[in-house]
């Protein structure tokens, strides 16, 4: 990350317009919610930026995470262009981060971390105590990007999963 693109020393406030540090220095980059309307766009997105697929990532499985949490799909746009995606789901006890990802050439100019700035306010506003983060272990990158946010592996816990199609 750029100097410019730091969150700012505890005390000290952004000089941005809206306030918020990840907006420094990016103000043509927009983070907003997700509707119904974007559904489309952002599926045929994760198929070039996301890695992997999910069984989740089809447009009724999106239409009812909105549906059920109108915030939870944060969007990053420059100039009216998707570059960047997370999901910042929140069942009241837990939070949890999916699908953060971002266009390739958009990559490393710090649209992963005003995305995720964006869900970690979103989980304090809340009352969220601790975000999780869904991360292929084979995707290096992203392991590497989820480090830098200040994420680590609880080597203790593993996923288990049961399809209930």
């Amino acid at each position: 990350m750029t100097p410019d693109r730091r969150r700012p020393a505890r005390g000290k406030r952004s000089t941005a317009r809206s306030g918020r540090w990840w907006d420094r220095g990016m103000t043509d980059l927009q983070v907003r919610a997700g509707t119904p309307a974007d559904l489309d766009a952002v599926l045929a997105f994760w198929k070039g930026a996301a890695e992997g697929t999910s069984i989740s990532d089809d447009t009724d499985g999106v239409a009812r995470l909105v549906a059920r949490d109108p915030e939870s799909l944060l969007l990053a746009e420059r100039s009216g262009e998707l570059v960047g995606t997370v999901i910042a789901g929140f069942d009241g006890w837990r939070c949890h981060l999916y699908r953060l990802a971002v266009h390739p050439e958009h990559r490393r100019q710090g649209i992963g971390g005003a995305l995720l700035a964006a869900a970690e306010e979103r989980f304090r506003a809340l009352g969220g105590r601790r975000g999780d983060a869904m991360v292929l272990d084979r995707n290096e990158p992203a392991r590497h990007a989820w480090r830098a946010a200040g994420y680590a592996p609880e080597p203790q816990w593993s996923r288990w999963v049961k399809h209930l199609g």
